[in-house]
This record gives structure tokens, sequence and C-alpha cells, in this order.
């Protein structure tokens, strides 16, 4: 398949952690001209945000897209509406979030969309599940490995390895290890 390589954020923090997490997936991997290429390693990290709010689960998710960055975005906004997703109070606990971190080597800066992601090179959250996929990719932007990034945000109380049962889900997604 042909089209953009993407990484996709996926976070939860509220319910159902680990079926938000695959009904994500799972939308992710039926979008039009889209596939799903791999899944990092799952981490529950501490909450950003206003408390009070319990932790989440954060992954990165490897696509291939011939959709547009604005269209995958309305996707992406559009699977979390499915969600549930109240987007009321900036940093709240959520059912889903979905965010672009990067699209190709594309740098794009417009109203309500900015590639790469503009808080990418700051969250451990983020970094550590992309680091997993594309240790040596680099951003666009900064001409630093995504690794190197990570290394630099790095902090193992607040960004663990998710202790759930990763397998069967990842089993009943017919998603193997990272790749």
């Amino acid at each position: 398949m042909s089209g953009e390589h993407v990484f996709v954020s996926i976070g939860t923090n509220l319910g159902d952690r680990a079926g938000h997490l695959a009904f994500a997936l799972r939308r992710l991997g039926a979008l039009p001209g889209t596939r799903l290429e791999a899944l990092s390693p799952v981490y529950e990290t501490d909450p950003v945000g206003p408390p009070p709010q319990g932790p989440y689960l954060n992954a990165v998710a490897s696509l291939r897209t011939r959709l547009a960055p604005r269209a995958l975005l309305a996707a992406l906004l559009g699977i979390e509406r499915d969600a549930g997703r109240d987007r009321g109070v900036r940093n709240a606990a959520r059912t889903l979030d979905l965010d672009v971190l990067l699209y190709g080597d594309l740098v794009l800066d417009e109203p309500g969309l900015v590639v790469p992601h503009p808080r990418l090179a700051e969250r451990a959250f983020v970094l550590e599940p992309l680091a997993a996929l594309a240790p040596a990719r680099v951003h666009p932007l900064l001409g630093e490995t995504i690794a190197a990034l990570a290394e630099r945000v790095r902090d193992p109380a607040a960004v663990r390895p998710w202790l759930g049962d990763d397998a069967a889900w990842r089993a009943s997604l017919a998603l193997g290890s990272t790749g």
C-alpha cells in the first residue's frame, strides 16, 4: 500500500481503558485507504492535567494512509466522539484521545492541526511508546531521533509498562508485537 507513514498516539483513562484502546485500534484499522501496521507496547502513565484523574493507558499506532492530514484528523475526532469523548475541559480525563504525532516528514502549522505534534518532544508518555516503534526516526523540526528525545524526558516512575493482559487484547485484534 502506498501512502504516508503516520504515527498516532492513543490515550485513555476513563472507564474500560483496555476496551477503549481496542476500540480505537479497530477503528483506525478500518479507516479508508489506511492500514494499521504496528502498535507500540502499552504503557500506564500518570495523568497530566487537573485532578482528580486516574492513570492513563498510552500507546502509539503506526499507520500507512492515503488520507490527507486534515481528513485523517477529522477521522480521529470522529473515533473519539464515537468513544464518548467530551472535549469540555483541556487535559481533563477522557475515554479516548487520538493525536497525529508525525505524518511522514510533513511540517504543517494550520488552525487546529499542527504536525509534528507541538508538544511531542516534551511528553514522555508519547515518546516512550513512539521510541519503541521508531527509535531512529528523526523529528522533522528538531533534527533529533525519537530515541534521543525520549531519553531526555524519560521518567520510569510516571511511564510504566502496562501490567494488564496486553497479549490477550492484542490477539483479539490480530496484532502481533511491535514491528
